[in-house]
């Protein structure tokens, strides 16, 4: 009975060599793929990331991508290595399709966000440690995550934005630019000297190193007002002087007017009190 067993399976092995060698070759090939595969993914996920680091992208984004990439290319070899082995792939494809669209229908906000980001990253129309102004919050990019931008307020608070309302929204980034213009308005009163204003204000900006010569600064009249005639300084500077010309200048100005017997109009009530 033993010896007859043996015999069936001999033969049996015999007659099936050539189907053996077939599989080993397909295994072997899905092996391959695998390795091959997993090579591949890590190659392009590195130098992916390499490209971005010099960029300087956000590390946080810089390595989801990294990820994101590796493990879609390692999905597309898996499912390569199963069809070689024989494993119809056709079903399980469409399983992860209908998968992904239940995820996606239930993640749509967030997906929105990410999509946003990517956006924000491609066109990089804000910046780690720039000042911006996005969905109605002003203040300095701490990073651009994933699905939110974090921005720092100039009192301190840290305040996040969902990318979606960042790029959806009005960008107003304050320090692209290598120079900014700061407006501001100063008023006199009708009796004072309109021309000696006028000098005291061009002396300021002339003795302030922090304003540029180039482009020319602006001193005009720009409103005659009920009480006051309003006249517009507008001198140029670096980004970074911005708000310490703005503050100085204000109170340079009043000092000045004041010394010179300039009056600035401000409101005034007199109250009639009847006998």
């Amino acid at each position: 009975m033993e010896t007859e067993i043996l015999t069936d399976a001999t033969h049996w092995l015999a007659s099936n060599q050539g189907l053996f060698i077939e599989y080993a070759v397909n295994i072997a090939a899905a092996l391959i793929t695998l390795v091959v595969g997993w090579f591949v993914a890590n190659l392009f996920s590195h130098g992916l990331v390499r490209v971005m680091n010099n960029r300087r992208v956000d590390v946080t984004i810089t390595g989801f991508i990294g990820n994101l990439v590796k493990y879609t290319i390692l999905a597309f070899v898996v499912i390569a290595a199963l069809s070689r082995i024989g494993v119809q792939t056709a079903s399980f494809v469409a399983i992860i399709g209908a998968a992904g669209l239940a995820v996606g229908l239930a993640l749509q906000g967030s997906l929105s966000n990410f999509a946003a980001g990517v956006l924000l990253i491609i066109f990089r129309p804000l910046k780690a440690g720039e000042y911006v102004e996005v969905a109605g919050t002003a203040g300095s990019v701490t990073q651009v995550q994933i699905f939110t931008t974090v921005l720092t307020t100039p009192d301190n608070k840290v305040v996040v934005v969902p990318n979606a309302n960042v790029l959806n929204g009005n960008i107003v980034n304050y320090s692209r630019m290598a120079t900014r213009r700061v407006d501001m308005t100063f008023g006199i009163g009708y009796g004072a000297d309109l021309h000696q204003a006028k000098q005291i204000l061009e002396g300021l900006l002339a003795a302030d190193s922090r304003i540029l010569k180039d482009p020319a600064w602006t001193i005009a009249v720009g409103t005659l007002n009920s009480s006051s005639v309003d006249l517009v300084v507008r001198p140029w500077v670096n980004t970074a002087d911005y708000w310490g010309v703005f503050f100085d200048l204000q109170e340079k100005v009043k000092l000045a007017f004041d010394q010179a017997g300039i009056e600035i109009p401000f409101p005034q009530m007199t109250v009639h009190q009847g006998q």
